[in-house]
């Protein structure tokens, strides 16, 4: 399951949905827009399979919020791009199927892809 933060703006998610891409947003879909991060959207996520959470907020990007039932994706791209950057990540070799994502903590940029996964010590950096 894919699921968009509330901060990821409508016109964004509308070109998601144009390329047929099915997530469900936090505030709209799932939960409220006032969850706090570290509680509720985490709590959450601990209770569902296989969610890969984009969000533009850094306040995520941390080793201990890898978890074997989640991938959560920091993006720091234009605004104005970001459902392309969503996409090229879903295509991206090394994160193509949920399998790949799990575990993982990513921020992506765009220049690369620097990821803490779970059981290991160090941060991960690849081309975008």
């Amino acid at each position: 399951m894919i699921v968009l933060d509330h901060n990821i703006p409508e016109g964004q998610a509308d070109y998601l949905r144009q390329w047929r891409l099915h997530f469900a947003q936090i505030g709209f879909d799932v939960g409220r827009p006032e969850w706090d991060d570290e509680q509720e959207i985490l709590r959450y996520f601990h209770s569902a399979k296989d969610v890969t959470f984009f969000t533009r907020d850094l306040g995520f990007f941390r080793r201990r919020l890898c978890h074997p039932n989640y991938c959560l994706v920091v993006l720091t791209v234009p605004l104005l791009k970001t459902a392309l950057y969503i996409r090229r990540f879903l295509r991206h070799p090394a994160f193509s199927t949920k399998a790949k994502r799990r575990g993982k903590v990513v921020r992506l940029s765009t220049e690369k892809l620097v990821f803490w996964q779970l059981k290991r010590e160090q941060v991960t950096a690849l081309p975008s």
